[in-house]
């Protein structure tokens, strides 16, 4: 277990906020977090779970004790006639996990290339992109329990997967069992995710259903595409639209997609026709929040350090450098004021991905 103390956050979140951490333990095993518990002076002090920081907006220096996962590993688990099970440590780098696996012949997560964060957070946030999401791909996972120092392990179903969502995004419930663990709605703060194991189908079936990647298939004159081409094509869709976190700093998309009823939605196609919209399986129907935030002509404006990128109005931007970086209050600031024209415009209320701390 690696103690650090007054450690600065800037390096550890994409947006590239300068903010520092009162005591910082980088977790490089499970060993490391039992070890927390048993320390005098972190056991009983909050905890932050930070992984890749894609998905974080730091509003000040952060108090709790911050558990940096750097847990690795990659390996198969389980191959079968009808699955590869992979499993991996939560502190790998999600992209390259991906890659991982297409190189050594597991082909399933493709669609999901180029994703910022770490394996850990991806069944946190149910992460997902061009027809496929993290849940679709999920067989379980292996959790620390803050509280008692238990190990337990989830399945899909437990795990409470909805759009960006998940147990690990609510409160715990105080109801207990004889095994001690939480139950009910709510881990968020308490289990700790250490590995995530992938069930990646066989045959693998090609997930080609957005539009990107149909043009693409197109352009490439390839019927039945690889699941190597798909990582690529997909690669260099999010490249051409998104920001590189490496150079401009974000928090990829900021906003979820909000859904509406079909009455709802066909009151505002009335008004605004060329609204991007999407029918969902249960009859709601989602529209794209980037859409909604140029409408309300906020693309490539700022407030302050903080402003929305030119080439997508769902993410925004860090557009100062190093210790002139900008700062959380900025980002949230600018947040609010798209909440309040989209609200005020379409009566659509937008909901940010990120955790504010």
């Amino acid at each position: 277990m690696v103690v650090e103390k007054n450690a600065p956050l800037q390096p550890c979140n994409t947006f590239g906020i300068a903010a520092r951490a009162q005591t910082l333990v980088r977790v490089h095993s499970v060993d490391d977090l039992r070890a927390v518990r048993a320390d005098p002076q972190l056991v009983h002090a909050p905890k932050f779970v930070l992984g890749g920081g894609s998905n974080i907006i730091l509003t000040g220096d952060v108090k709790s004790v911050v558990l940096k996962m750097e847990i690795k590993g990659l390996r198969l688990v389980e191959e079968t006639s009808k699955a590869w099970i992979v499993e991996a440590g939560a502190g790998e780098v999600w992209h390259d996990a991906v890659a991982w696996t297409l190189a050594h012949g597991y082909p399933g997560l493709e669609n999901l290339a180029l994703i910022p964060g770490t394996v850990g957070a991806s069944p946190v946030q149910n992460i997902g992109a061009y027809g496929v999401e993290l849940q679709d791909r999920f067989e379980s996972l292996d959790a620390i329990d803050l509280a008692t120092g238990q190990s337990f392990s989830l399945d899909a179903a437990q795990c409470g997967f909805g759009y960006r969502d998940s147990v690990f995004k609510h409160a715990p419930s105080e109801a207990q069992d004889g095994s001690g663990l939480p139950r009910g709605m709510g881990l968020a703060g308490r289990a700790v995710i250490t590995h995530v194991r992938f069930r990646l189908p066989r045959p693998w079936k090609p997930v080609l259903g957005y539009l990107d990647l149909e043009r693409r298939r197109a352009e490439a004159g390839v019927e039945h595409p690889s699941a190597t081409q798909i990582f690529d094509w997909v690669c260099d869709i999010r490249r051409a639209k998104l920001p590189d976190p490496a150079v401009v700093g974000n928090a990829g998309s900021f906003f979820k997609n909000p859904t509406v009823s079909p009455d709802q939605c066909a009151d505002i196609i009335a008004r605004e026709p060329k609204i991007v919209h999407y029918p969902m399986p249960d009859g709601s129907i989602k529209l794209a929040a980037g859409w909604l935030i140029d409408a309300c002509g906020w693309k490539g404006k700022s407030i302050g350090k903080a402003g929305v990128y030119e080439k997508q109005a769902l993410v925004l931007v860090n557009r100062g450098q190093g210790a002139d970086s900008v700062t959380g209050g900025e980002v949230m600031t600018l947040a609010k004021a798209i909440q309040t024209s989209v609200y005020e415009r379409f009566g659509i209320r937008l909901e940010p991905e990120p955790v504010v701390v």
